[in-house]
């Protein structure tokens, strides 16, 4: 840490507002983990197609990150940018598109997200293939897996390494496999791979639906693993963005307390969110940390910090800190 000049660097000047709370949320989740702590990290938005991998695999493999939850567009966006990151196109003027541009980009088979556009044939449809040998041996084997299960086999079985257009190791989704990473995807079916299951199931390629285990399943494994940890370790939350992604996971303590009638289970020991959703009325995504209060989601003495800006931005800051760059 002595030498950490970015660290250095945010400390000296992140002094007030936003800026100061991503310090301190920084602070308290290195505290958290050397307290004895675990962290489960949740992924909404584009995270990966913002190439979030760079810092968030390197937390992973450093061990500050324990599980996480993600969209099924994050899980499988990672694994498009490892395979097809060269014929990705960034569109600085994305603001100025006019609804012919966009179907000029539709036509060269270019889907956009903000100012970067992800190629079908070379990133889609070449997980989709490899997918796809491990959804129908699963189905005609009578084997049920989870999403990230069928990706963690992909990796494995080297089928991709052909096409690898980045270094593996700014890859969350490979240093999540090497880890064995429990992953919890709500929501799975709603992703471009989440259509394609769909896709081959209508058409029967696929003879048995639940070949991929998702949503109620997700959270018994959940609930299973926050059980497990939560004997010998406090579990913080820290939430990139709204959505599925994080209102899914949080959901576990209460789930367990007032459905299963587990008092003894311990709330979340740490929170904070990166959010850009205004607070407002009914607005989930954009609500204080306290509100959580009273869904049995977070204690009282729970350090909680939200801050209110750019994902993109302040995430690699928060994870900088954290692994004393």
């Amino acid at each position: 840490m002595a030498n950490a000049p970015v660290t250095q660097f945010l400390k000296h000047h992140f002094r007030h507002f936003n800026a100061a709370t991503l310090v301190e949320a920084a602070e308290a989740y290195r505290a958290h983990l050397e307290g004895g702590g675990a962290m489960m990290v949740t992924l909404a938005g584009a995270m990966s197609t913002a190439e979030l991998g760079l810092s968030l695999a390197e937390m992973i493999r450093q061990e500050k990150v324990h599980a996480i939850s993600c969209t099924g567009a994050n899980l499988e966006e990672d694994l498009f940018n490892l395979v097809a990151h060269h014929h990705y196109e960034r569109i600085p003027n994305w603001r100025e598109l006019t609804a012919q541009d966009e179907k000029r980009l539709l036509d060269r088979h270019l889907n956009r997200v903000t100012d970067t556009c992800i190629p079908e044939m070379e990133a889609m449809r070449r997980l989709e293939a490899a997918l796809l040998e491990e959804w129908v041996a699963a189905d005609r084997a009578g084997e049920c897996r989870f999403p990230h299960e069928f990706v963690y086999r992909v990796l494995r079985s080297g089928r991709l390494e052909p096409y690898y257009q980045i270094d593996p190791r700014d890859s969350w989704v490979v240093a999540a496999a090497e880890k064995e990473l429990p992953i919890y995807v709500p929501g799975w079916e709603d992703s471009t791979t989440g259509n394609m299951y769909a896709g081959h199931c209508l058409s029967g390629t696929i003879k048995n639906v639940h070949t991929v285990r998702t949503g109620i399943e997700y959270m018994m494994e959940l609930a299973r693993w926050y059980e497990q940890t939560s004997k010998t370790r406090s579990i913080g939350f820290f939430q990139i963005g709204g959505g599925i992604a994080g209102d899914f996971p949080i959901c576990v303590v209460p789930m367990l307390h007032q459905d299963m009638g587990r008092a003894d289970i311990p709330v979340w020991g740490y929170f904070c969110q990166i959010s850009d959703s205004t607070t407002s009325y009914g607005s989930y995504s954009g609500a204080v940390p306290n509100e959580k209060i009273t869904w049995g989601k977070l204690g009282v003495e729970t350090p909680k910090f939200m801050i209110e800006s750019d994902a993109s931005i302040v995430a690699p800051l928060v994870f900088a800190i954290v692994l004393g760059w």
